[in-house]
């Protein structure tokens, strides 16, 4: 386990402090890329990551309301279809499935073929899909449980990389491209001149789904300038602590797995690494909306239904300093006032 990423323990009453030196020490010392290369050599089970998200998915709504807006929005979309296509670009370990998958088995007129195209980022060392293939195994296994017809495929590449022909799309399929909260990973045009973010929106663009949602951490630090991104990164992660501290115990051991997994991982890579080893590079929604209008995109409504229930849920069950918020055609969630997530749907502008 790298020491900058694993040294968040929970007898530390300064866990973002903490953080952010470690970061900043391995930034100073030349070692951000190893440090960050070597988070990953821990080798912690998927069984353990879940236990650390159930955790986080109860105390923080951002994934869960997102999941279940998605879900929802999918499940009526699909209603009188005979298979449904779910494109995921960022799938990870598919939390976001057993519950539609639970849903489309209740069907009245029995379940759709649900068939997954389970696309992510290869991983370090011999197997770079495993991770995406045991994710096609675990959903597969929950298919037989619901009795749901399954397919899927794995697709572990660079995602400006994929063919259409790849991803085996066939007639009278309803196809669904998904997205929350991973294109953030995908490079932009101050990597490479020819935007590999771009390309991939114009791969969905070409897919021509019926429906792509889109979910993006609302990211102020992905400038060029290393002061004003640490800054902006400061304020977001200090969000992010600010919400666990109020939320979950300090000695909680999923809270300490989730800070190091997946927050130390992020921060790490935002603070300490340059150029194409910096992978985390989030936009605002409002760049998003720019970019995606200018790929040929047409943004569709919220099902304000759904919107209004989400927002009493999250009035009734989460603490009184998360919000759900609407701007244009997009639904925010936040913190004390600051976006965090916003989630909107698109459709190609030929449709």
């Amino acid at each position: 386990m790298c020491t900058s990423c694993g040294k968040l323990r929970h007898e530390d009453r300064e866990r973002s402090s903490y953080s952010h030196k470690a970061t900043f020490l391995a930034r100073m010392a030349g070692t951000g890329p190893a440090s960050y290369v070597g988070c990953f050599s821990s080798r912690i089970s998927a069984s353990e990551i879940l236990k650390s998200y159930k955790t986080y998915i109860n105390a923080c709504p951002f994934q869960k309301i997102s999941n279940l807006l998605a879900n929802k929005t999918i499940k009526k979309l699909a209603d009188g279809a005979t298979t449904l296509h779910i494109i995921d670009f960022g799938i990870l370990y598919g939390f976001q499935w057993p519950c539609l998958i639970q849903a489309l088995s209740e069907r009245p007129n029995g379940p759709p073929k649900v068939k997954i195209t389970g696309i992510d980022f290869p991983q370090p060392g011999f197997r770079p899909a495993e991770r995406v293939e045991d994710t096609g195994n675990r959903l597969q296994r929950y298919c037989e449980r619901f009795g749901v017809p399954f397919e899927y495929i794995a697709i572990a590449q660079k995602w400006e990389t994929i063919k259409i022909e790849q991803l085996k799309i066939e007639k009278d399929e309803l196809l669904v491209v998904n997205s929350l909260y991973r294109l953030q990973n995908v490079p932009d045009e101050t990597v490479v001149v020819n935007s590999p973010r771009d390309a991939v929106l114009n791969l969905i663009k070409k897919i021509n789904p019926n429906m792509f949602i889109q979910g993006v951490i609302n990211g102020t630090y992905n400038t060029p300038f290393f002061i004003t991104r640490f800054r902006e990164a400061l304020f977001h992660f200090s969000s992010i602590f600010d919400m666990f501290e109020a939320t979950i115990p300090r000695e909680n051991e999923d809270r300490v797995l989730f800070e190091r997994e997946v927050v130390g991982k992020d921060a790490m890579n935002i603070i300490a690494c340059e150029g194409t080893e910096r992978v985390d590079r989030p936009e605002t929604y409002k760049q998003w909306q720019v970019r995606n209008l200018r790929a040929g995109f047409r943004q569709l409504p919220l099902d304000q239904e759904l919107v209004k229930s989400v927002r009493r849920m999250v009035k009734m069950n989460y603490h009184k300093d998360f919000s759900v918020d609407e701007d244009g055609k997009w639904m925010l969630q936040g913190w004390k006032g600051r976006v965090i997530h916003a989630l909107s749907y698109w459709q190609p502008a030929q449709n």
